[in-house]
């Protein structure tokens, strides 16, 4: 199958996916092996593919210069911008079919972060789009490139990604997440988080609502002084952050 990033940048679907557990950093969702800031500018210029300039945050797709295998991604969370749509609508998803990628030449590309997040109960998986319209017809692949990272596909071009069992990834920038399952108390807390930065809830907190701001200072607190979990309830933190800092001592 041959797939189509941004406008007309085209790959290849192979038969082995990355081996690299995702990490779910609040802001973003990273399949990468980099472990600071160093190793992850190194990885940048021994690769290819698609990347961030300045203040362009699209989503990243790095590939191996002589293999021209996939070797990384890292995905933009929508709910981060203010270019963000939430929807209660999600796809119907196709089959998964796990696969890596192959570059079909040596160039560099630019691949739009998703800006709609479509949610379903309890959080136990996250699908990005790159529109609304995507929602109009049935996907046709399902390409899994990692654990529980999915690419979603429409007429051949890469449309949205997903992310199942997105508190079991969560961790801070760079490290790896904790192996084992996270607490009830964390799978709560990715929902609250994720109400508070997005559509409803969010412009009762720019409202400054009183209910709204009780709820962040609430989460705020119930992540500070979580014992277990500690990199997941710190990079849940760091999802609602900004609204913390502008909003939470009114």
């Amino acid at each position: 199958m041959k797939l189509t990033f941004g406008s007309d940048w085209r790959a290849t679907v192979t038969g082995d996916p990355l081996p690299i557990t995702p990490r779910f950093a609040g802001n973003s969702v990273d399949v990468a092996h980099y472990a600071n800031v160093k190793e992850r500018e190194r990885f940048l210029v021994a690769t290819f593919g698609s990347q961030e300039w300045l203040w362009d945050t699209p989503d990243v797709f790095r590939f191996d210069k002589d293999s021209l295998q996939l070797v990384g991604a890292e995905f933009q969370m929508p709910c981060t911008s203010p270019y963000c749509e939430t929807s209660d609508r999600v796809p119907v998803m196709p089959a998964l079919r796990p696969g890596g990628l192959r570059a079909d030449e040596v160039q560099d590309f630019r691949h739009e972060m998703c800006p709609v997040l479509c949610r379903v109960p309890g959080d136990t998986v996250l699908t990005c789009l790159r529109d609304l319209d995507v929602l109009d017809e049935p996907l046709e692949a399902r390409i899994g490139i990692a654990p529980d990272v999915a690419l979603l596909v429409q007429h051949g071009a890469v449309v949205g990604w997903s992310l199942t069992e997105p508190a079991q990834y969560l961790t801070t920038p760079y490290t790896d997440p904790d192996p084992n399952p996270p607490s009830p108390a964390t799978r709560r807390l990715l929902t609250e988080c994720l109400d508070l930065v997005t559509d409803p809830l969010i412009y009762d907190v720019e409202d400054r609502e009183p209910a709204a701001l009780a709820r962040l200072r609430a989460a705020d607190e119930a992540l500070r002084d979580q014992r277990e979990d500690r990199h997941r309830a710190d990079a849940l933190r760091e999802l609602i952050a900004n609204l913390v800092d502008t909003y939470g001592n009114w």
